[in-house]
């Protein structure tokens, strides 16, 4: 893949792209977002968060300095269509794949996952998916439009089947989306206490992790399009992060910081770290 050389990166991870494992691109797209718009500003400002961020975590003893992560930078998206956004985010999401390397995205709003997911389902047709949100984002339509932010898992639902989809920190949606998640996926209401029972039935498997940020209570997450009272916390998801990061990860994703309605700074410094942490987790189980 050819790079330029000006892209601005997330700290620590300027490994060439052939030696790469993890491969992070931005999907600044927004344009089906049903409430405060603006998450098309969160990658650039993770990463430049992340230039206040140590290497070294010390939630796993590792550091980025360890790991080889490439940063390609943010996509060029079409913001009016939705369908060319997410071909570009498949077109970009399959080269990493094809390439054996660990596509991880930086949305964006949550529609951008469906291309990612696409890309890496069509290399791995077993794979999984684990879902953090306060949304269950699982209706056919919304508004008429068949891709969108409150679309995007009945989407990767479409592509994955039944019983592939394990959703945490749902506490937001249509009744019949409820229903649907009880009756064709796994789903914790609320919270994510029994994520780690489920971990022994993914062992092997090809793994997807999903995470939009708004499934963190507003309290420690308010820079975010869709904000939503009674979420989990930042200790909650890192700790469920490191339960999963001995799975086979295959595609990760993080979106929907929207920065501008955090104008301390917090959910932004959040956002980076839990990125960090991700790759971190995700690089040094590879290597055992």
């Amino acid at each position: 893949m050819k790079l330029n050389k000006n892209t601005h990166v997330f700290v620590g991870c300027d490994t060439e792209y052939n030696d790469a494992e993890i491969v992070l691109f931005g999907a600044p797209f927004d344009s089906t977002t049903s409430y405060r718009p603006g998450t098309r500003f969160g990658p650039s400002a993770i990463r430049t968060e992340s230039i206040g961020l140590e290497l070294y975590s010390p939630y796993s003893d590792h550091g980025l300095e360890d790991c080889k992560v490439c940063d390609t930078g943010d996509l060029v998206l079409p913001f009016g269509s939705a369908e060319r956004a997410l071909d570009a985010i498949y077109e970009r999401a399959k080269i990493i794949v094809q390439d054996k390397k660990i596509p991880f995205m930086l949305g964006g709003e949550h529609t951008v996952t469906y291309g990612s997911v696409r890309a890496v389902f069509e290399a791995h047709p077993d794979l999984h998916i684990i879902h953090f949100d306060a949304h269950t984002d699982l209706r056919d339509t919304y508004y008429g439009e068949f891709y969108s932010h409150a679309t995007v898992l009945k989407r990767c639902y479409d592509l994955v089947g039944d019983k592939k989809i394990f959703h945490f920190g749902l506490r937001s949606g249509a009744r019949e989306e409820f229903v649907f998640a009880q009756e064709h996926n796994y789903i914790e209401k609320s919270s994510c206490d029994t994520l780690k029972s489920i971990l022994p039935q993914l062992e092997g498997k090809p793994v997807y992790i999903t995470i939009d940020l708004d499934c963190l209570d507003p309290s420690q997450m308010p820079g975010t399009g869709t904000p939503e009272a009674g979420g989990i916390t930042f200790h909650q998801l890192l700790d469920s992060v490191l339960a999963m990061s001995h799975l086979n990860v295959v595609g990760i994703d993080v979106n929907e910081l929207a920065p501008i309605y955090d104008q301390s700074g917090a959910s932004t410094a959040l956002a980076s770290k839990l990125t960090r942490e991700i790759m971190i987790a995700v690089s040094k189980n590879r290597a055992k």
